[in-house]
């Protein structure tokens, strides 16, 4: 895709193995077999964030009971991820909603080039899972205090609130406006190293996630599920 040849964000890649331990690999192979075992109906995708998500209480608390599935790598980019869905993490399930939370590492790219990684993970999904309802949460800000990562985050939040709309069954959902205090810094008490969140700070941005993934499930015309409290 001609996007791709110009935009390197958005050119599928796998991780190179410089440890020498297939560990990525081994994860990305460990999440194909999962498609070929269970019938997600949501299907979360991206790197450390979704990774971490995956092993605190709120999972097991509200996501797990919307039968998700959780594809996250800690270190992927949107070239991480596009390989991944591209070799099999599409194949053998039908989700009805996919979660996509990913950009933050990618720090060699622009933020032209970062949203348009995103932007190419979703058109991706639109053509393999058709059916599929597609979320892209907002980047989190990042670092303790002001810096260029953090506004490049932003930026590309804004960028990406402009353009997806126009693309096929895609909402954005910003989920990071409240861990900026007043004075600029963000509080170990969200994010224990100032880029991952604790689990006081994924309980924030699991309600406004929930309630959408339950409006989303509930618009699918298959059979209505039960209100999961």
């Amino acid at each position: 895709m001609s996007v791709g040849d110009s935009n390197p964000a958005a050119v599928p890649s796998p991780v190179q193995d410089v440890q020498g331990d297939d560990r990525w690999m081994s994860q990305h192979t460990r999440f194909v077999l999962e498609c070929k075992d269970k019938e997600p109906d949501v299907l979360f995708v991206g790197d450390s964030m979704v990774q971490l998500l995956h092993q605190y209480e709120v999972w097991q608390e509200l996501f797990s009971p919307l039968h998700a599935l959780s594809f996250g790598i800690g270190g992927d980019t949107t070239s991480h991820v596009l390989w991944r869905l591209q070799n099999g993490e599409l194949e053998n399930i039908t989700p009805k909603v996919v979660v996509v939370w990913v950009g933050t590492n990618n720090h060699e790219h622009t933020v032209e080039q970062i949203a348009g990684g995103i932007q190419a993970i979703v058109h991706l999904i639109n053509t393999c899972q058709p059916q599929a309802k597609v979320v892209v949460l907002g980047l989190l800000p990042r670092g303790e205090r002001p810096n260029p990562l953090r506004e490049k985050n932003a930026e590309v939040n804004r960028v990406l609130r402009a353009s997806l709309p126009r693309l096929s069954s895609v909402q954005f959902l910003d989920v990071g406006s409240g861990f900026v205090q007043s004075d600029g810094t963000i509080s170990t008490h969200d994010m224990f190293d100032f880029l991952h969140l604790t689990p006081a700070g994924y309980a924030a941005i699991a309600k406004p996630l929930h309630d959408l993934l339950l409006q989303l499930l509930e618009e699918t015309p298959e059979e209505s599920r039960p209100i999961l409290a």
